[in-house]
């Protein structure tokens, strides 16, 4: 199917995505993993969450790691440009006959709660509490040094759906991975702040999430973190890279928690703000697609990902595969 039109007057305006909540059965492995080893700065902490910003964020948080049973995801956060916005945006999901709740949250303003057509718990806010910036406080900069978070990457069992649903909020497709045997969309890539996503879709069994992003500052910054890692006992966590994608042409690499939590490290985009940019197209079967050098990815990264509290997984029938590592 040819992805949709870009919706340029959505019906409420979607700043950029904002934050996850990440369900962690080990509080303190999870603090030296993304504290002490990745460089996330921690805004507050109890016995049963971490609150953490990256370098050049003002938002008080962009991961919160909550004490659980499980490794789930709790939820995805997106800020809105106004407090009209959110209201907007609760008559929208409403209006849907989707789930629409008011709840309180630590540090924000007030949070809509909802989940998309397949479960997805998502929350919309525009005012969060603002901390004093540390971009230029180096001493800091510890790991890989994160500046931002940069996308989420979802498990959807039909791709096409799932973007036509995202594209009505505005969200818009920059590339698309395209199964040429049935014509229908394996993966895409959206955006609301003018990189190459907020949000992707990739076709599997889900709805769940496939991974967290942060932009760090030169591929260098993730060569030091694979030997960091590699020297301090986190080798196992290493699942694929370094590498650059075809798709988005960004440097990479790809990394899962002690829970199964993927994140990927990632830098060096390109900019998608003009209007009237066309979506770029890739073929399921371009080897260049997935790692412009040609080297395929391990099955792990294609079939396991983090469920969302909630949400019942299904599987999707469109079975094409893409070219996997042996």
């Amino acid at each position: 199917m040819p992805v949709p039109t870009p919706n340029l007057n959505p019906p409420f305006n979607i700043v950029r995505l904002s934050h996850v909540e990440l369900n962690v059965t080990d509080l303190a492995w999870s603090r030296a993993y993304y504290v002490d080893t990745l460089g996330l700065q921690v805004t507050f902490e109890d016995a049963n969450a971490i609150y953490l910003r990256a370098m050049e964020e003002r938002g008080h948080h962009c991961v919160i790691l909550k004490k659980s049973t499980a490794g789930t995801v709790g939820v995805l956060g997106f800020k809105v440009w106004s407090e009209e916005d959110l209201d907007k945006a609760a008559a929208w999901f409403k209006a849907r006959d989707l789930p629409v709740e008011w709840i309180e949250r630590p540090f924000m303003g007030r949070v809509m709660r909802t989940r998309d057509p397949w479960g997805i718990p998502l929350e919309f806010y525009a005012s969060m509490e603002r901390l004093e910036p540390i971009h230029q406080k180096y001493a800091l900069y510890k790991g890989v040094k994160p500046l931002r978070i940069d996308h989420f990457n979802m498990f959807s069992p039909n791709v096409d759906n799932s973007v036509q649903f995202y594209s009505d909020m505005g969200f818009r497709v920059t590339e698309y991975t395209s199964d040429s045997a049935t014509g229908r969309t394996w993966a895409a890539w959206m955006q609301r702040k003018g990189g190459v996503h907020d949000v992707a879709f990739t076709n599997g069994t889900g709805p769940r999430l496939h991974h967290l992003a942060f932009w760090v500052p030169t591929p260098l910054n993730i060569i030091d973190l694979l030997d960091l890692m590699s020297t301090t006992g986190y080798v196992d966590c290493i699942e694929r890279g370094p590498g650059r994608h075809g798709i988005s042409n960004a440097f990479f690499l790809y990394i899962r928690d002690k829970d199964g939590h993927r994140t990927e490290i990632y830098c060096s985009d390109y900019q998608t703000i003009d209007p009237d940019m066309e979506a770029i197209q890739w073929d399921l079967k371009d080897p260049q697609r997935q790692t412009l050098w040609g080297a395929a990815a391990p099955r792990t990264w294609f079939e396991e990902g983090s469920t969302f509290d909630g949400a019942q997984v299904s599987e999707s029938d469109l079975k094409a595969q893409p070219i996997i590592a042996p």
